[in-house]
């Protein structure tokens, strides 16, 4: 299976057909081209009686966006916009959760969840541009899309209308969708050689259901498309540098690059040394708990090298404080609410605590890997004459004997008055 780093699609911008005048309701779509969004779009014209204007954004899945727009039109779309999203993407929502180191349930790195503010925001953009009255989107009632949808409407546009044919209709298998394409002649290829749903993106590849529905199955090892097995990776280990400024990456190797551009980079190096690579059972919004198998190579190596750069830049109750907040912030995000006072005021004071995290993060990947092997910045806190277990200066070592005492008053009391027989 041809590997891909995500970030393979052309450049793309936004393309429409020619309008066409008609008094029926209109709604924004998103739109991927497959199964599930061409039936919708077909569905959405017959049940709903609106007009469907279709988006498609790219932001880094790789595929054939044109040929989505093509084939949009072709099921029935009035329009089909197709925007490149891929820098605005990085920057503006994969940049800022990174700044807050967000993990939720201390493996994933949130990279389908972190997609779908931005790509709601553009249907809201769009529905305004056309003055639709509906929006539209493919997750099921089971899923958390939906909820991170939805909650983007309300947000930014809470006069617009949602139509979420998984609700609505009764068609509740892929098998149902697949007779209602043939019988309405809607052009989808279906093939068993994926018997998974996959969501791509410039920051991850993520893969659940299907075969990945029991949690004791090893995932196929051709499944992986941004990765190499480990196994497999080179057998020398290979020595990278990323430098930060004010918690952004901006250069690999002293070469600068825009945020797109460079996790892409990052996506190569990680593939190729088998980086990334996750397999969790986690907790969905909705209460059913869900497997999911994720290949987030980039973003692993930037969450590792940040956390290094961290160490040496940022006040130890600042970083402490900061992660006992960190779970909260991750799971805001996995739940939808990145439009929200709460992630927004998080948002805030971590971004305040990155403004000293610049400098500069050597790591070694190796074998699925990353270790880091260094660390500098102009910012540091890190002073060597204190550290020193040699004789330095600027730490007099009588004085941890006042320190201690004075933490172990309470203890001391609590056991002469209280008579404590500790266990």
């Amino acid at each position: 299976m041809k590997k891909r780093s995500g970030s393979a699609s052309p450049t793309t911008s936004t393309r429409s057909a020619i309008p066409t005048r008609s008094k029926r309701p209109k709604v924004i779509l998103s739109y991927s081209g497959g199964l599930d969004t061409s039936v919708i779009l077909h569905w959405l014209k017959a049940e709903h009686g609106c007009d469907v204007i279709a988006f498609c954004a790219d932001l880094g899945q790789g595929e054939d966006l044109p040929a989505i727009r093509k084939k949009a039109l072709q099921v029935g779309a009035v329009k089909a916009y197709v925007e490149d999203l891929r820098e605005e993407f990085v920057s503006d929502f994969v940049f800022p959760m990174l700044r807050g180191n967000a993990v939720y349930e201390s493996s994933y790195l949130l990279g389908t969840s972190i997609a779908r503010p931005l790509i709601a925001r553009r249907q809201v953009e769009l529905a305004k541009k056309e003055k639709a009255v509906y929006v539209s989107h493919g997750a099921t009632g089971k899923g958390n899309d939906q909820v991170r949808f939805e909650l983007t409407f309300a947000a930014l546009a809470p006069y617009l209308k949602v139509i979420a044919p998984w609700r609505e209709w009764s068609m509740g298998s892929r098998q149902d969708l697949i007779n209602y394409a043939r019988k309405h002649s809607i052009p989808v290829s279906v093939t068993k050689s994926k018997p998974y749903s996959m969501d791509l993106n410039l920051f991850h590849i993520s893969y659940e259901g299907g075969i990945l529905e029991d949690p004791w199955a090893p995932p196929p090892n051709d499944m992986f498309q941004m990765t190499v097995s480990p196994q497999k990776a080179p057998a020398s280990p290979q020595t990278i540098t990323i430098q930060f400024e004010k918690g952004n990456p901006v250069a690999v190797n002293d070469k600068p690059l825009s945020p797109a551009t460079l996790l892409h980079r990052l996506n190569q190096l990680g593939g190729k040394h088998g980086i990334g690579r996750v397999d969790l059972v986690e907790n969905r919004f909705v209460g059913i708990k869900s497997r999911g198998v994720y290949e987030t190579p980039g973003g692993t190596i930037l969450h590792i090298a940040r956390r290094a750069m961290e160490s040496l830049t940022l006040d130890r109750e600042v970083v402490h404080l900061r992660d006992e907040l960190m779970p909260r912030y991750a799971e805001l995000i996995y739940n939808g609410f990145w439009y929200s006072p709460e992630r927004v005021m998080l948002q805030s004071a971590f971004d305040q605590a990155q403004q000293d995290v610049t400098g500069t993060v050597r790591v070694q990947l190796y074998k699925g890997n990353c270790t880091v092997t260094g660390r500098k910045s102009d910012r540091s806190l890190y002073r060597q004459h204190l550290a020193t277990f040699e004789e330095g200066t600027g730490y007099d070592q009588k004085d941890a004997g006042g320190f201690i005492r004075l933490h172990a008053l309470r203890l001391a009391t609590k056991t002469s008055v209280q008579k404590v027989v500790w266990p």
